[in-house]
C-alpha cells in the first residue's frame, strides 16, 4: 500500500507544484479546492489512520516518503496534508466505536484541522465536555470538515485536571483569519474559536491515550506521530530546494565570475558538506523512528527515551536542512530572491523551523537524558 499511495503523490506532483505557484503569485491564504479534493480521493489523508476506519496505516518509513514527496511539489500543500493526515489519525485510533463511526463514516478519512496545544478550558457536563478557547495555527481549517483543539478540563475541587484533545464538525468553529507570514502562505493556518459542546466520546487523553484499533506504531503517542509528518515534510522541502539550487547553479555564474556557479571549487565544497550533513541528519531520523516502530512492536511504545530521541533527529534535521537551504539561497543570488520554487522552499522552511516540534526544548531534553545515561539510544 505504501508504493501505491507513493505513486499517488507522485502523479499528483505538477498539480501540487501548479497549485503553490499560483497561491505565491495571487497571495492566497488557502489551497484550492480542487487540489484538496484530488489529494483526498488519492487517499493521502489517510497515509498514517488506522486500517479499521479506512486508513493506510503505513509504516513510519512509508509515511516518511508519502508526506516528503507532497511537499516536494510544494510546501503549503504538503504542510496543510501531513497536518491533517496526523491529526486524523489520533483520532481513528484513541476514540471508541462510537465516535469513530461517525467521524470517520463509511470507511473514509475526512480532512481535518486544529491546533491541539492546551489554549481551551473544557468544563465536564456528565458524558458532554463544554470547551472554551482561542486557537491558531488551524492549517487546512479552510478545507476542513473536522476541526478540533486541546484543553485542560475543568474538575470538580480536589479531582486532577486533565490535556485532552477534542474533536467537533467545522461548523462548530468560528474562522478568525489572522495569517499575513512570511512562508507556508496558503495552509490557511488561520486562527479560530471554540464555544461548543464536545462529547466525551470525541475526545482522548494526552499522555496516555487508550488505543482502541490499529497497531502497536500507535502506542508511541501523539508527540512521535506529529513528528512523522513535520520530518516528512521537512525531507520533501529540503530535496526540492536542492534539486532548484543545483539546476541554476549549472547554467548562471555569479557578476564577474569566470564560471558558472556549480564549477566553483568554494561552492562545490560547501554544497557537498551541507547536503552529506543534511542526509546524514535524515538517517538518523529515520532511524530513531525505526527503533520506535521496533520499540511499539516489541510492547515497549511508551518509553520516553523514544520520543527524546525522535524529537532530537527532528531538531538536527531541521537545523541542517535551515543552513543548507540558507546556503543555497545566497550561492543563487537573484535567482532564488525572485519568485519561484527555491524562495518558496527558503520561506516555507523558515515558516516550518518555528514549530514547538522541533524547539530548542529538544536538545536540553536530549542532554540531559545521554548526562544522566550516555547509553541511551
Amino acid at each position: 500500500m505504501g508504493s501505491e499511495l507513493l505513486e499517488r503523490a507522485r502523479e499528483l506532483r505538477p498539480a501540487v507544484d501548479a497549485a503553490g505557484a499560483a497561491a505565491a503569485e495571487t497571495g492566497a491564504t488557502a489551497l484550492p479546492q480542487e487540489l484538496v479534493s484530488a489529494c483526498f480521493e488519492a487517499g493521502l489523508y489517510g497515509a498514517l489512520s488506522p486500517r479499521a476506519v479506512g486508513g493506510a496505516e503505513l509504516p513510519i518509513d512509508d509515511c516518511l516518503d508519502v508526506f516528503a514527496e507532497v511537499a516536494y511539489g510544494d510546501g503549503s500543500v504538503g504542510w496543510s496534508l501531513m497536518a491533517g493526515a496526523t491529526a486524523a489519525c489520533f483520532f481513528g485510533a484513541y476514540c471508541p466505536d462510537s465516535f469513530t463511526d461517525e467521524m470517520f463514516a463509511g470507511g473514509v478519512v475526512p480532512v481535518v484541522a486544529g491546533q491541539f496545544a492546551p489554549n481551551g478550558t473544557a468544563v465536564p457536563n456528565g458524558d458532554m465536555y463544554r470547551l472554551t478557547g482561542k486557537y491558531s495555527f488551524g492549517s487546512g481549517v479552510a478545507h476542513a470538515d473536522w476541526v478540533g483543539g486541546g484543553a485542560f478540563t475543568a474538575p470538580p475541587e480536589g479531582e486532577q485536571a486533565e490535556f485532552r484533545l477534542m474533536m467537533m464538525p467545522r461548523s462548530e468553529v468560528e474562522l478568525l483569519g489572522n495569517w499575513d507570514v512570511l512562508g507556508l502562505r496558503a495552509t490557511s493556518s488561520y486562527d479560530y474559536s471554540i464555544d461548543a459542546d464536545v462529547p466525551a466520546h470525541a475526545t482522548f487523553e494526552f499522555f496516555s491515550p487508550t488505543r482502541y484499533r490499529g497497531g502497536p506504531m500507535y502506542d508511541l503517542g501523539v508527540i512521535i506521530l506529529t513528528e512523522i509528518g513535520h520530518m516528512g515534510w521537512t525531507i520533501g522541502v529540503i530535496r526540492r530546494a536542492i534539486d532548484e539550487a543545483v539546476a541554476i547553479a549549472k547554467v548562471r555564474a555569479r557578476m564577474a565570475a569566470p564560471s558558472v556557479i556549480a564549477e566553483d571549487p568554494r561552492f562545490r565544497y560547501e554544497f557537498a558538506m551541507a547536503v552529506s550533513r543534511f542526509e546524514a541528519a535524515e538517517t538518523w531520523c529515520r532511524q530513531a523512528f525505526r527503533t520506535a516502530e521496533q520499540a511499539a512492536e516489541a510492547g515497549s511504545g511508551r518509553d520516553p527515551v523514544l520520543a527524546t530521541n525522535v524529537k532530537q533527529s527532528a531538531t538536527l534535521l531541521t537545523q541542517e536542512g535551515l543552513a543548507l537551504i540558507r546556503s543555497l539561497y545566497e550561492w543563487c543570488g537573484t535567482e532564488a530572491l525572485r519568485d519561484g520554487p527555491l524562495q518558496r522552499c527558503f520561506r516555507d522552511m523558515h515558516a516550518g523551523s518555528q514549530h514547538v516540534l522541533v524547539g530548542d526544548r529538544n536538545p536540553h531534553e536530549f542532554a540531559d537524558l545521554r548526562l544522566s545515561d550516555p547509553d541511551a539510544s
